[in-house]
């Protein structure tokens, strides 16, 4: 329990990388696609994927807890513990699309202390630490510094939000006045921002398993990152992640009250 940051994010990232690996078995190969109880796809790869990211962990950091997207958390009261998103982008994994990514965090209560994400496919690797910086492929990486709307580009993964309207009508004005949108989501779109490859990534329903290890890397690669609310948080249930230029426009746009209709 005396890892520095930057031995925590080394892990992050070592684990992460271990487990796309794992996840690259099946990708474009055949499997059988089950749907789980809210409707998202799930697949051996990301059941395989995570059960051995499990046990790398248990492994290294023994008394951690590990809190993942496709078992039961273990050790849930521990000081520490780790989050897991075996495969973020299983739509796009199961039709043989590259934009799918793993995560991994190390957290303390809701503080993240460090988080990676693998993009085996692209072969692009992300990884921070508060304090530590964000770094990408090996070389220090940063949002931005398009300043204006008209130049910026903006990206979401899913642009329906079929049970919140005025969230609709926000994202679509937003899209008007940014000079590119698009529906490059997941956690694609926030390695995007993170390495100045786009300024805007939002989501309107993120767990703590799609939104914990992105948290330090669009912070630490000096962007902005909130809940629709405007409250720094990694588990706010949605985000919106900025380049530090846009950040107070593109929330003037999207941030709403705390409603359920919103």
């Amino acid at each position: 329990m005396n890892e520095s940051p930057e031995q925590l994010m080394q892990a992050a990232a070592d684990v992460a990388r271990f487990a796309s690996q794992v996840a690259m078995r099946w990708y474009r190969a055949e499997f059988n696609v089950e749907a789980k109880g809210d409707g998202s796809p799930v697949t051996v790869a990301d059941r395989e994927a995570e059960r051995q990211a499990r046990e790398w962990l248990e492994q290294r950091f023994p008394h951690d807890g590990l809190f993942g997207e496709e078992f039961e958390a273990v050790r849930p009261n521990a000081r520490r513990r780790w989050i897991l998103d075996p495969i973020d982008g299983t739509k796009a994994f199961v039709r043989g699309v590259p934009l799918w990514g793993t995560l991994v965090a190390c957290c303390e209560g809701d503080t993240v202390l460090a988080g990676a994400a693998c993009y085996p496919v692209v072969d692009e690797i992300i990884a921070a630490a508060p304090g530590e910086g964000c770094w990408w492929n090996g070389s220090r990486a940063r949002v931005s510094e398009v300043a204006s709307l008209g130049a910026a580009t903006a990206l979401i993964t899913d642009e329906r939000f079929p049970e919140r309207p005025l969230r609709r009508n926000a994202w679509r004005e937003l899209s008007a006045q940014c000079g590119v949108s698009r529906t490059w989501g997941d956690c694609y779109g926030y390695l995007l921002v993170a390495t100045g490859r786009a300024e805007v990534m939002v989501d309107d329903i993120m767990n703590p398993w799609d939104s914990a290890a992105v948290q330090p890397i669009i912070t630490e690669a000096g962007g902005v990152f909130t809940d629709w609310r405007g409250v720094a948080t990694a588990f706010g249930g949605d985000v919106i992640a900025t380049n530090a230029a846009l950040s107070d426009p593109v929330r003037r746009v999207l941030c709403t009250p705390d409603s359920p209709n919103t």
